[in-house]
């Protein structure tokens, strides 16, 4: 996720190739030469490409140009349903932290629609991140 985002933050910046490839992280989900891949691509297709070969990042970009919401919509959603999960399992430490940042999100999505009220938004107040 934080490669992805890397990535499409820094299109249109004075940031090269090889300074976007050091702000990486070293771990994750993507294979070891899907970074360098990233690394030096400039659009969503070429991305959308790259991650369709890691079956947890398929889903994520499925009907991205008909959807209104972002990518970054897509991984909150998908943090959500992957912390909702750790409640289903017994005696771990993982449900504290899961808890955590469902209440992170709640503030999130508290903070949207705050801001959807104060400037007069109150058609994309329900494009908040559900938390269940």
């Amino acid at each position: 996720r934080r490669i992805i985002n890397i990535t499409m933050n820094s299109w249109g910046t004075e940031l090269s190739k090889e300074e976007r490839s050091k702000l990486y992280p070293r771990c994750g989900k993507l294979s070891r030469e899907s970074p360098a891949k990233l690394a030096s691509m400039d659009n969503m297709d070429a991305i959308k490409a790259v991650c369709e070969k890691h079956s947890e990042y398929t889903h994520l970009f499925e009907n991205m140009n008909s959807s209104e919401r972002t990518l970054e919509d897509r991984f909150f959603e998908h943090e959500v349903r992957l912390n909702l999960l750790a409640f289903q399992q017994q005696f771990h430490y993982g449900i504290f932290y899961a808890w955590l940042k469902l209440k992170e999100q709640e503030i999130r999505n508290i903070v949207w629609i705050a801001e959807c009220v104060q400037q007069q938004q109150k058609e994309k107040i329900s494009a908040y991140v559900p938390t269940e």
